[in-house]
C-alpha cells in the first residue's frame, strides 16, 4: 500500500521532480542542434542511448564474465558504432559494467576521457559504487565535480541478499548521493522492486532510474505482482522508468513485439511520457537479439503515441534529466 507521507517529505519530492530540467539552457541547446536530424518519419527521431556498456578487458576485470562466455570478450566504442549504425544514435550515457571494487576510480576516469573523445558518443556516465561500505563518500566527492559523472549504480541482483538496500548505512548513503546532486540507478531483481520504493520514499531528495523495466521476465505467464509493484513505484515524482535489458530474458532472437510490448507499455504508463528515457543495453541485449531488433521493436510499440511522447522516450527526456 502506497504510505501517506509527511507534508515535508512530499515537498521535498516534488522540489526533486522539478529538477529533472537540470541543466536546461544548456540541455536547450543541445536538444536543437541534435534535432536538425529530426524528420516527419518517428524511425529518424534521434536516439539518446542511456544505458552504454563498454568494457577493455586489456584495461579492466570483469569477475561476472566467467559466467557469461558469449560476452567474455572485449567491446570498444568501435564495436558499438556498428552495433548502432543507421539507428541515429547521437550520444549516449554510460553505464557502469561492474568492474572489480578495486578498478572504481580508474573506470570513472576512463568514463571521463571517453566524454572528451570527440569521436565518441559518450556524453554522460553513471559510475560503479558501493553504497553503505567504508570509502564511498570519498569516492563521491573524488569524482561529484566532474560534470561528466551524473550518478552511481550498484547491481543489486548478483550477489546482494534480499532487503540489503534498506540496511540503514546503505540508505544514509543514497541520501548523501542526492545531496551531491547525484543520481542512483536502481537494478535489481522484479520481487524486489517494494523494497526499491521504500527505498526512493526514504530519499526523497535523491533522482533515481529504474532500470530494465524492474527486471520481468519477459517469458513469465503471470506479471501480475510486478505490474502492481512497478505501477506503485511510478508513483514517486523523484523516480524515472528506463526501457531497457528485457531482451535477457527473452527467447534469444524468437521473441516477437507482442512478447515485449505488454512489458513496455506498462513502463510507459507506469511513469508517464515526462518519466522514461531508451536504452539498448548493449552488449548485454545480444543474448535475446540485437540493439537493432531491440530498437525497431520499441518503436513499433509506440509508434500508435504521440509523435511528442515518442521523441521524449527516446531523446528529450535523457537530455534534461542528465543535464546533457
Amino acid at each position: 500500500m502506497h504510505r501517506t507521507l509527511p507534508r515535508r517529505e512530499l515537498l521535498k519530492q516534488a522540489a526533486v521532480a522539478a529538477t529533472l530540467g537540470l541543466a536546461a539552457n544548456s540541455a536547450e541547446a543541445r536538444l536543437k542542434k541534435d534535432q536538425k536530424s529530426v524528420s516527419s518519419d518517428p524511425s529518424a527521431l534521434p536516439i539518446i542511448d542511456t544505458h552504454q556498456h563498454l568494457w577493455d578487458l586489456t584495461k579492466f576485470h570483469l569477475s561476472w564474465l566467467a559466467g557469461a562466455a558469449s560476452l567474455n570478450h572485449s567491446y570498444l566504442t568501435k564495436d558499438y558504432l556498428e552495433a548502432t549504425k543507421g539507428l541515429n544514435v547521437v550520444r549516449a550515457v554510460y553505464m557502469e559494467v561492474d568492474v572489480d571494487p578495486e578498478q572504481h576510480a580508474k573506470e570513472a576516469e576512463y568514463v571521463i576521457g571517453l566524454c572528451h573523445d570527440q569521436s565518441t558518443p559518450t556524453a554522460a556516465g553513471v559510475i560503479s559504487g558501493r553504497p553503505g561500505l567504508p570509502g564511498f563518500r570519498e569516492h563521491i566527492r573524488r569524482f561529484r565535480t566532474a560534470p561528466e559523472i551524473k550518478g552511481i549504480r550498484q547491481v543489486l541482483h548478483g550477489g546482494t541478499p534480499r532487503g540489503y538496500c534498506l540496511e540503514p548505512n546503505f540508505v544514509k548513503d543514497i541520501q548523501f548521493l542526492g545531496e551531491q546532486g547525484m543520481s542512483f540507478d536502481l537494478c535489481m531483481r522484479s520481487a524486489e522492486l517494494r523494497d526499491g520504493t521504500r527505498l526512493i520514499d526514504q530519499c526523497p531528495g535523491t533522482r533515481f532510474i529504474l532500470d530494465h523495466c524492474g527486471n520481468p521476465n519477459v517469458q513469465s505467464t503471470d506479471l501480475s505482482q510486478w505490474k502492481r509493484d512497478l505501477a506503485e513505484m511510478g508513483e514517486r515524482p523523484n523516480v524515472i522508468g528506463k526501457v531497457s535489458g528485457i531482451l535477457a530474458s527473452a527467447k534469444p532472437n524468437a521473441w516477437t513485439v507482442a512478447d515485449i510490448a505488454p512489458i513496455v507499455n506498462h513502463v510507459l504508463d507506469s511513469f508517464g511520457p515526462d518519466r522514461v528515457i531508451f536504452a539498448g543495453d548493449w552488449p548485454v541485449c545480444n543474448l535475446g537479439g540485437t540493439f537493432k531488433t531491440w530498437t525497431e521493436g520499441v518503436r513499433e510499440i509506440v509508434k500508435s503515441r504521440s509523435p511528442e511522447a515518442q521523441r521524449k522516450l527516446f531523446h528529450d527526456n535523457a537530455v534534461r534529466f542528465y543535464g546533457l
